[in-house]
């Protein structure tokens, strides 16, 4: 269930963004991907133990660097970090302890990311073939 409802999700997100020029503020999805890397920082609270926070923010900087180079550089680096987070959904268990997490959210979460990144992918390339075809015509 939880990888219906990330798909589902991911898909209306993106949908909904993009049907309303959401997504073509140069923050938009850098800030969802920060917003992403942020949930477990959440969940370390609710585990308590100092180690695990610390744990968690250093993984959650990785992706808050990239997604901050993908405002100031590229939005790729956002797109790269937001799929990237989902790979890293399928295996934080094994980096991370943190028992905060609830059993759902590896699988939510992995679909939610690599689904929004595959769309954002499609989306961007999308225009880029569009702002192409008119620069030629």
């Amino acid at each position: 269930m939880e990888y219906m409802v990330g798909i589902t999700l991911a898909l209306f997100l993106c949908a909904a963004a993009a049907g309303l020029c959401m997504d073509r503020e140069r923050v938009f999805y850098p800030a969802v991907t920060i917003a992403v890397a942020s949930y477990y920082l959440a969940f370390a609270v609710v585990d308590g133990r100092n180690e695990v926070m610390l744990s968690e923010v250093l993984i959650a900087s990785l992706f808050i660097v990239a997604a901050v180079a993908g405002f100031k550089r590229s939005p790729w680096f956002a797109v790269v970090a937001l799929g990237g987070h989902g790979v890293m959904d399928a295996f934080h268990h094994h980096l991370v302890h943190n028992n905060g997490v609830p059993r759902v959210w590896p699988g939510f979460c992995m679909t939610f990311d690599v689904t929004a990144a595959l769309i954002v992918t499609w989306v961007m390339l999308a225009r880029a073939r569009q702002a192409r075809s008119r620069g030629q015509g």
